[in-house]
């Protein structure tokens, strides 16, 4: 059942990064109960991937019978994240304080794009606007072009659900010493700027420009960047190293006199269309029959239709399918606690009757709790 089986997190229902996080921590083990709305009832997709492997809980959060019921499930749990705007936790009697009060060791996880202060903190935002600010968004794109948003991948949930995970397990470790919570504040300003950490680095060295398309990793340079193919798809190709470059300009045959130079960053905009051409002779089929496999550095561009057929994802078992939706599988493995999916996304108020049962409500409590509206 994973590494991290035995730890109860409660899960105040969201979008996006939260969600996410959750679903990490429940493929690791943990159980998660998510807090729904009551007025959400019945609600839920079997394909919402982020919400497998947990349990659902509906209550109504505007009654004081509905905040009663969450504070006793904080008695019982390790941990518990939200990812609403700073204070609503508080308007709603759950801030960190009454958490703390009820159970000083619980961990408390707060996600927001902007953080729990500073000017924007109250302000709406989205993925894009947190990587804009942090310095993420401005390096990705082609000269003469905007930049393009690269999905909401670096705030939501590298630099924003992924950083909580890691956030929550640092404070539950920690907490094992002290036997005292604390509050993880996860950011995805902190977050995304926290991931341009190598870039940064260039930049302070003088290896990185400003100026998008022209640096060695953002696809200034002809031996890292994706190329269209003569079928229409296209082929990525990252040769580096100097013996992974000399082998793409064997298997390729690129032309000493043009392609000599690697690291010649004068060189790269005629390197670049002379490769393009090259690389339009050949389907992608084609290409993948000289180099995938070999030290290249070499992939064919897959869409989601074609990841999960690759042989090498076959193997791996890198995707999944849960009850007939393809979903990326539980991640990183583990040699003796295999993480796993224990159960497909629950609809909401799925589980509530189970829940309140396992934190003591007697049948009659429950009845009671359904009857005033503070759980469905």
């Amino acid at each position: 059942m994973g590494p991290l089986k035995g730890l109860k997190i409660i899960e105040m229902a969201g979008i996006g990064p939260g969600p996410f996080c959750g679903m990490v921590l429940a493929d690791l083990g943990v159980e998660i109960i998510r807090v729904d709305r009551a007025s959400a009832i019945g609600t839920g997709s079997k394909q919402d991937a982020a919400n497998r492997g947990k349990k659902s809980i509906a209550v109504d959060l505007k009654s004081e019978e509905g905040v009663e019921v969450v504070l006793k499930l904080v008695e019982t749990a390790d941990a518990i994240f939200e990812g609403f705007r700073p204070g609503v936790m508080e308007r709603l009697g759950l801030g960190p304080d009454v958490c703390l009060e009820r159970n000083e060791r619980i961990v408390f996880g707060r996600m927001t794009g902007w953080g729990q202060e500073g000017p924007l903190a109250n302000a709406a935002g989205h993925d894009i606007n947190y990587i804009s600010l942090t310095g993420a968004l401005a390096a990705i794109g082609r000269p003469g072009s905007p930049p393009v948003p690269p999905l909401n991948l670096i705030g939501d949930f590298g630099g924003g659900g992924m950083l909580l995970a890691l956030g929550l397990l640092a404070a539950l470790l920690e907490s094992k010493e002290s036997k005292k919570g604390q509050v993880v504040d996860a950011a995805m300003t902190d977050g995304s700027a926290l991931l341009m950490t190598m870039i940064y680095s260039m930049y302070s060295s003088g290896m990185w420009k400003t100026s998008m398309g022209s640096n060695l990793l953002d696809g200034g340079s002809h031996f890292y960047d994706t190329y269209e193919c003569k079928d229409g798809k296209f082929i990525s190709l990252g040769s580096i190293e100097p013996q992974f470059y000399a082998l793409l300009c064997q298997i390729a045959e690129l032309d000493e006199s043009i392609f000599g130079k690697q690291m010649s960053r004068d060189s790269w905009p005629e390197q670049k269309e002379a490769i393009k051409k090259i690389i339009l002779d050949k389907t992608r089929d084609e290409w993948c029959e000289l180099m995938e496999g070999t030290d290249v550095c070499f992939a064919p561009v897959l869409d989601m239709s074609e990841a999960p057929k690759h042989p090498h994802n076959i193997e791996r078992k890198t995707f999944i399918d849960l009850e007939g939706v393809t979903q990326p599988a539980p991640a990183p493995r583990f040699s003796r606690t295999e993480s796993e999916v224990v159960s497909s996304p629950s609809i909401v108020g799925e589980h509530t009757d189970e829940v309140l049962t396992s934190i003591g409500f007697s049948d009659e409590d429950i009845n009671t709790l359904k009857t005033s509206g503070a759980v469905a």
